[in-house]
C-alpha cells in the first residue's frame, strides 16, 4: 500500500487541503469498494459488529445514515429486518449501494433532515465513519433521536478525535491527485453529553488501539516506523446509546 493511504488513520506526516464530504465521495464512490488491507475499514467491520450482533433486528425499521456504498448491509440484512433504508450526501454512493442491493431503499440527504422517517419510527440507528463530517452534532443527533422510537438503539462509530487532533486525514487518491475528506474534530465527553441532554443512555463504548496486534499489518506495509510512533494510541471508537 502507498504511503499516502496510511495517512487515514495515522498523522503528523502530511496535510492536505479538505474537501466538501458530497464532492469528496462523489469523487471516491467509484473505487470506495475497492480498498484491500485498508485498516480503518477492517477494524470498523469488526467493531461494528461487536457492537450489531447481541442485537435482534428481526422485523424492525433500521435508518443507515451516511450509508455509503452500504458495506453494512449485508450483515444488517441478515438479520432480518422489516425495512432498511439509507442515507447519504453522495448520489455517487448511493448509486453504488443500489447496484449491490437493487431493491434498496435510498434517501439522498440535502440536510440532517430525515423527512422520510417519522418520529418514532426506527428501532435502530447507525452510523459508522460519518460523523466527524458533520459540523453540527446537536442538530444530528435530535434529529436521529427524533426518529428513534422508545427502546430504540443508536449505533455510531468513527475515527477516534485523538487521530484528529494529531492531524489525521481521510485521504484518497482521484486522478493522481491526494484529496482529504472535509472533518470536525468532536470529542467523545461532547458526543457523551449531547447524548445526555438527548435522554440516551449509553450502554457500550469500545475503542480500538494500535497495539501489538496491529504490528503484523504494518509489517505488511514497512510501516513499522509509523506503529512505533503511535502505538497505543486509540484509532477508532464505537458507541451504543438506547433511547429510554
Amino acid at each position: 500500500m502507498p504511503f499516502n493511504r496510511l495517512k487515514q488513520f495515522v498523522s503528523g506526516f502530511f496535510s492536505t487541503r479538505e474537501t466538501d464530504p458530497r464532492k469528496a465521495y462523489n469523487l471516491w464512490a467509484r473505487e470506495y469498494d475497492s480498498q484491500p488491507g485498508n485498516l480503518m475499514l477492517d477494524l470498523d467491520e469488526k467493531l461494528f459488529s461487536e457492537l450489531i450482533d447481541p442485537l435482534d433486528l428481526k422485523g424492525v425499521v433500521v435508518a443507515d445514515i451516511g450509508c455509503g456504498t452500504g458495506r453494512h448491509w449485508t450483515k444488517i440484512l441478515a438479520k432480518q429486518p422489516a425495512r432498511v433504508a439509507g442515507f447519504d450526501v453522495s448520489d455517487e454512493m448511493l448509486g453504488k449501494l443500489n447496484a449491490k442491493f437493487p431493491a434498496a431503499e435510498t434517501h439522498l440527504l440535502a440536510a440532517d433532515n430525515f423527512v422520510e422517517m417519522p418520529n418514532n419510527s426506527c428501532n435502530l440507528v447507525f452510523s459508522t465513519l460519518t460523523i466527524a463530517h458533520i459540523q453540527d452534532t446537536y442538530a444530528a443527533l435530535s434529529e436521529w433521536e427524533r426518529v428513534l422510537a422508545n427502546k430504540g438503539d443508536l449505533v455510531i462509530t468513527d475515527y477516534h478525535p485523538a487521530v484528529l487532533e494529531k492531524g489525521g486525514q481521510r485521504t484518497f487518491r482521484h486522478n493522481g491527485r491526494l484529496v482529504a475528506v472535509k472533518n470536525y474534530i468532536h470529542t467523545i465527553e461532547s458526543l457523551r453529553e449531547l447524548a445526555r441532554q438527548l435522554q440516551l443512555k449509553e450502554i457500550r463504548f469500545i475503542e480500538k488501539i494500535i497495539d501489538e496486534s496491529l504490528r503484523g499489518w504494518y509489517e505488511q506495509q514497512n510501516a513499522l516506523a509509523v506503529f512505533e510512533k503511535y502505538r497505543g494510541s486509540p484509532v477508532i471508537y464505537g458507541i451504543h446509546f438506547k433511547k429510554e
